[in-house]
């Protein structure tokens, strides 16, 4: 039986054992101030306490702001694993639940774009990441840099972040667009944040639905919406999750209902045309 057959069956094995094949989910978005970051955070712990392995890596680089949401201090980051100082598994922190987070620098300009060598480093460590992981999130940045583009065409899906203010439904239109017509991606999904009703939140997706439909060749999934909730405020100001910290909350039955979606996604044994995170270490599995 071929690797790539053992891969669609889910038998590949190592030393006696099952392999987990992660997912590797980018979470992006066209405009800055869409509460990505806080989507990924609470998504991560509510996967984590279904008992799922899940490392988030921080891709706003230069500008990561990950470790602050959740409290925590991280002594070294990506750029010593790029300076050749560290690997990926030493600078790895924890979070709630035992999430590991990738945290980047913050107010480093030299991490704004990412050089070939810094993606030749970055694909080799996580390849070798020894620990096993169930989902592997990319927080990336917002707008369209090189360094955005490139973290969304490395992930198997790429979630896109959208506000019901229509500068965020243009900038998520932009965002798709050109990793459409440049880097050939042709799936999406879509999660509204900050709706008030699921009827606001369809309408995003109808305006976005309707402009792609006509003008590229795209699918959007729409997966759900994030209502507005002083509850996530209030976590942000604790610096915890607000699925932690207010399990009754109804962002938090959100983000558990997003989490059972992720779970439910099935992973696509055929790269999709790009070089992929964890591709590597998933064949040699």
């Amino acid at each position: 039986m071929s690797q790539i057959q053992s891969l669609e069956e889910g038998i590949t094995e190592d030393r006696g054992g099952a392999v987990r094949i992660p997912k590797v989910i980018a979470v992006t978005s066209g405009k800055g101030g869409v509460g990505k970051t806080n989507i990924v955070a609470n998504l991560a712990v509510s996967l984590a306490g279904r008992g799922k392995k899940v490392v988030i890596l921080d891709a706003d680089l230069g500008l990561g702001n990950l470790d602050v949401l959740f409290g925590v201090i991280p002594k070294y980051t990506l750029e010593h694993v790029f300076l050749g100082e560290k690997k990926l598994t030493e600078i790895m922190v924890q979070g709630p639940r035992g999430i590991q987070i990738l945290p980047t620098s913050s107010g480093s300009e030299d991490m704004a774009q990412l050089s070939a060598e810094h993606k030749l480093i970055l694909l080799t460590e996580l390849d070798h990441l020894e620990k096993e992981v169930d989902v592997f999130l990319i927080d990336t940045a917002a707008g369209i840099s090189s360094n955005v583009l490139y973290f969304n065409t490395v992930a198997q899906e790429i979630v896109v972040i959208v506000t019901p203010e229509p500068t965020s439904v243009s900038d998520a239109y932009a965002i798709m667009k050109v990793l459409s017509q440049r880097h050939g991606e042709k799936r999406f999904k879509l999660l509204v944040n900050m709706a008030r009703s699921t009827r606001e939140a369809m309408n995003v997706y109808r305006k976005l639905s309707l402009v792609s439909d006509q003008f590229l060749d795209i699918a959007i999934d729409y997966i759900g919406f994030v209502p507005q909730d002083d509850y996530l405020r209030m976590a942000v100001f604790e610096q915890r999750a607000v699925v932690e910290l207010y399990p009754m909350a109804k962002s938090t039955q959100v983000f558990g209902e997003l989490a059972e979606k992720v779970m439910a996604w099935p992973i696509d044994p055929v790269p999709k045309g790009n070089v992929q995170f964890l591709w590597k270490r998933m064949l040699e599995g």
